[in-house]
């Protein structure tokens, strides 16, 4: 990738700034028309990263987070396969959230979260994550808007810890059309 900020910057929403995520064209392919090339800069990618994470392990002064977010069949596990499998064994951990158990609802919500968060020199990946405090508990109407608009607050000051603390955090939203996903999950059932 000749200049990967500009690149990242085609894909990337800004903080603060408005963004519709129907804006965007879940099958856009622009950035890779062949899917050859594609896999390829993966593959090369992931070396990169594995290398990276030796140095973030061996240094042991910050952490990095990266939270994948989507809806099922979006590509969460896909995504720490490709990305992450060439990662050695020691320095990465992968935790995926799924709905709070008995002992976690015994706790505030962010509980489960901050424990799974990794510590310095270490690579955690988020498969969903704590926005699903957010999206489940609004959708489902699980709490009142106003516990909803003080978690959004209570998440940004939760992120801001973190990082003020040494962790970086990266957060990818993987967007597939309706369509896509109930293709995805027949092919599930056809193919188990």
């Amino acid at each position: 990738m000749a200049d990967i900020s500009s690149f990242a910057a085609t894909f990337a929403a800004a903080p603060g700034k408005a963004f519709k995520l129907s804006s965007r064209d879940p099958r856009d392919q622009s950035a890779f028309a062949d899917k050859n090339k594609a896999k390829a800069q993966t593959a090369e990618d992931a070396a990169a990263i594995d290398a990276l994470q030796d140095r973030l392990f061996a240094d042991g002064r910050k952490a990095l987070l990266v939270v994948l977010q989507g809806i099922d069949c979006s590509g969460k596990d896909g995504t720490v396969r490709a990305v992450f499998n060439s990662c050695g064994p020691i320095g990465v951990k992968v935790h995926p959230f799924k709905a709070p158990t008995p002992p976690e609802l015994a706790h505030d919500y962010l509980w489960r979260v901050h424990k799974a968060c990794p510590e310095r020199g270490m690579s955690g990946i988020f498969n969903r994550s704590h926005y699903e405090d957010v999206l489940v508990v609004k959708v489902r109407k699980f709490a009142s808007p106003d516990a909803i608009e003080r978690r959004y607050e209570e998440i940004n000051q939760f992120e801001k810890m973190l990082t003020d603390n040494g962790t970086v955090i990266l957060k990818f939203m993987l967007h597939i059309s309706k369509q896509e996903q109930a293709a995805r999950l027949q092919e599930r059932i056809d193919n188990p």
